[in-house]
Parts: C-alpha cells; structure tokens; sequence
C-alpha cells in the first residue's frame, strides 16, 4: 500500500487504485504511439500491482505497528509466482510484460535471482507465442513504467509547490516527461495525450490511528473506513 502521513492521520492508497490509476493514463496515450499490442499493454499496467492485496496479504505493519508503505516491501517468490501465473494464464504477451516488471522492481534482490533466471527462461516461449520480439516487449513495458511512476508520484502528493516541475520518467519514445500544476490543473511536458485535457481518479482512506496491534487490526481499520474519491484534471501546457 502507499502510506502518506497526514495531519489527519495515515492516508492509505492500495496497490490495486494505484494500478488502475496508471492505467488510466495509459488509456489516454496517443493513438499514433500506442503498442501493437495495445489491449495487453493496458491491461498489464491495470494489474502490475494485483497481487498486493491489502486485505488479503498478512503483513501489513512495520516495527512500530505503522502501516507498511510500498518501499518497504521486499521480494515474495509467492506473491511474484501469483502474479506470474495470473498473467500466463490470460496470455503470454502480459506474462512478459508482467516479467519485465518483476525484473525492475526485483532485479538487484540476492533472494530473487533464482526466480529471475526461471522467468528468463520462459519468455523465450512466451515470445514465441505471442509472435513479438523482445524490442517489442521492452516498447510496451516502457509505456507500462511511465505510467506506473506518475501514478506513484500523484498517489503520494509529490506534486511540487508554485508550479515547479518534477520529472515523471521516461517514456518509450525516450523523451524526459515533467509534471508541473497551474491552479487546479495538472500539466505535462512535452504533451503524450491523445486529448489536451482529460481527468482521472483514484481512492484513498484515512485513518487517524497512527499504530496498530497486528495486521489483522489494520485491515479491520481499512474496512470500516470511509472512501474518499480523489479527481484531477490534466491538460496540455
């Protein structure tokens, strides 16, 4: 989950609203430079993160009982073969994007590397049912990456003050994409959209209680809680 500390209390974001945030974004990429395989591109980004779910998984608490934010995480083979398996069994072209993103974000974990070079392994026949190359595959995750930071970066508030930028990433075209507000509207350089304006939303819950007993608390905590919508509009600059 992402933790955001508030005067309120913890803000909590699960992983699976930050998914589909990032493919909400990703749905409104240009239709000149969308993926060949554009279904499969959107709906890996929609469920890169799915297998963390918060009411499912069983630690949810650090050392001092605080909800456990996403950079703590470490590598779960569990989890990854979750996620693994779910993918394959949709189609071998999201199996390899959803690969890819288990090489980013574990690729220097010592405990992952056995599962790594497993995973290796099967995209040479994941390619070659889904009849793509790997330069296609790395296109389409760059795309899936790019989006996954900005929704990172809007679900936890780094939105810089007095209009300064904050880099999002790179995107598959290798151009460098900033993020910067104006008033209510949020903006981005250069323009990747096919609309010059288009608005997206995620959820969040807020807990006052800053710690907790066990995960199980937490999750008792989450479920009771109220859902607060959050909308932003993007426009072209």
């Amino acid at each position: 989950m992402i933790a955001n500390y508030t005067e309120k209390g913890w803000q909590l974001i699960t992983q699976r609203s930050h998914g589909l945030l990032a493919a909400q974004i990703c749905a409104q990429w240009h239709h000149r430079h969308r993926p060949r395989f554009w279904i499969e591109t959107l709906i890996a980004t929609a469920e890169h993160d799915d297998v963390f779910n918060e009411l499912e998984n069983k630690n949810l608490i650090d050392a001092n009982g605080a909800p456990l934010n996403f950079k703590a995480t470490t590598f779960e083979k569990d989890k990854s073969q979750r996620l693994i398996d779910m993918a394959q069994t949709k189609c071998a072209y999201i199996a390899l994007l959803q690969s890819r993103h288990l090489h980013f974000v574990h690729g220097k974990d010592p405990d992952a590397q056995t599962f790594l070079k497993r995973l290796r392994k099967s995209e040479r026949n994941w390619l070659k049912t889904a009849g793509t190359t790997p330069d296609e595959v790395d296109h389409s995750y760059q795309l899936l990456e790019f989006c996954d930071a900005f929704s990172l970066l809007l679900c936890q508030q780094l939105i810089q003050p007095e209009g300064r930028r904050i880099q999002i990433g790179t995107g598959p075209d290798q151009r460098s994409y900033d993020l910067f507000q104006n008033g209510n509207q949020l903006h981005v350089s250069p323009w990747p959209f096919q609309e010059n304006r288009f608005e997206i939303s995620y959820e969040s819950r807020t807990l006052s209680q800053l710690s907790f007993s066990s995960s199980k608390a937490l999750k008792s905590a989450i479920q009771k809680a109220d859902t607060n919508t959050h909308r932003l509009n993007i426009s072209k600059p």
